[in-house]
C-alpha cells in the first residue's frame, strides 16, 4: 500500500518517508546541486530571476479563465 501524503506539509522539517518518498528523484537532484552550486552562484540565479520577473508584463488572471 503506497502512502499518500502532502510533503509541502508534512515534510517541514525533513522527509517523514524516508526512502519510500515518492519524491526521492527530485531530493537527490536538489542534493547534487546544492553540492555543485556555490552559495554565490545560487544568488546570481536568484537575482536574474527577480529581474526578469520585475521586467515582465502584468500577467491578468479573469475568473471565468480559472
Amino acid at each position: 500500500m503506497e502512502q499518500t501524503i502532502n510533503c509541502a506539509e508534512a515534510c517541514v522539517n525533513g522527509c517523514v518517508l524516508g526512502d519510500k518518498c515518492p519524491n526521492i528523484e527530485f531530493r537527490e537532484a536538489t542534493s547534487k546541486f546544492i553540492e555543485e552550486t556555490s552559495l554565490d552562484q545560487m544568488l546570481e540565479m536568484a537575482e536574474e530571476r527577480l529581474r526578469r520577473k520585475m521586467t515582465e508584463p502584468p500577467k491578468w488572471v479573469f475568473p471565468e479563465d480559472v
